[in-house]
């Protein structure tokens, strides 16, 4: 089995509207939905959420 179809890459964007983007990855079996974290944005300066984009 690939190693990328396990644990993707996945890029979070934030819903503030900066456009600030984190790159990660996630574990397919554990977390099928779509990934939402809170994260800083050092564009708004502030804690927002960050959901996959895909």
């Amino acid at each position: 089995m690939a190693r990328n179809d396990i644990r993707p890459i996945v890029k979070l964007r934030s819903t503030a509207g900066t456009g600030y983007t984190y790159v990660t990855r996630k574990n397919r079996r554990n977390d099928p939905d779509r990934l939402v974290l809170r994260k800083f944005d050092p564009i708004a300066r502030q804690h927002v959420d960050f959901r996959e984009e895909r």
